[in-house]
């Protein structure tokens, strides 16, 4: 596939896709995101995959544009990036020996239509002991990254089970959007 834009300067996002053989170029997308909390999370990531879309930089006309956001949902409340250690030490505290929801809402502008969709992955995490906390916080991986870990590299250390996408809690559920693309574009 050509011609596909990643709104999107996450890494994961950009691996993702490079692995599944989607071929794209990463633009960056000048839209502020608004973790707004007395918004439903599913309607919030939409709009924010939507907004990140709809603002992609440097895009052709014509050109197929994908914009992604993920948080992690724990009994309600969005977890987003924390904002600094003493913030993700607290977040893995939460989530230790608890179930929570990472979901990614995504857009696609493709064809003068607008997509959007959601994917949500619950993930099962161990009991977390206070030194692993602090040990993982000190080597900086979960501080860019919603929830406080990242499944793809240590945090996968914690992690008893999931259900449902795997490449979702990674930042971007590249089956759906495959399978959306190929909707889309007739390939299927």
């Amino acid at each position: 596939m050509s011609g596909l834009y990643l709104a999107s300067q996450s890494p994961r996002r950009h691996e993702l896709l490079e692995q599944v053989g989607i071929n794209h170029i990463v633009v960056s997308s000048s839209y502020e995101e608004h973790n707004v909390v007395d918004v439903n999370p599913i309607d919030m990531v939409k709009a924010q995959a939507l907004g990140k879309a709809r603002h992609a930089c440097g895009v052709p006309e014509g050109a197929i544009v994908l914009g992604a956001d993920t948080i992690v949902v724990l009994d309600g409340a969005v977890l987003g990036k924390p904002k600094n250690q003493e913030d993700a030490v607290r977040m893995l505290r939460q989530l230790s020996g608890r179930q929570h929801s990472v979901i990614t809402g995504v857009a696609l502008l493709i064809k003068g239509q607008e997509i959007v969709f959601h994917s949500e992955t619950k993930v099962y995490f161990k009991d977390l002991a206070d030194f692993e906390i602090l040990s993982y916080v000190e080597s900086k991986e979960p501080l860019d990254k919603a929830g406080a870990y990242g499944i793809q590299g240590k945090g996968a250390l914690w992690v008893d089970k999931i259900e449902g996408s795997y490449t979702n809690v990674v930042g971007l559920p590249v089956e759906q959007v495959y399978e959306e693309l190929c909707k889309v574009l007739g390939a299927k």
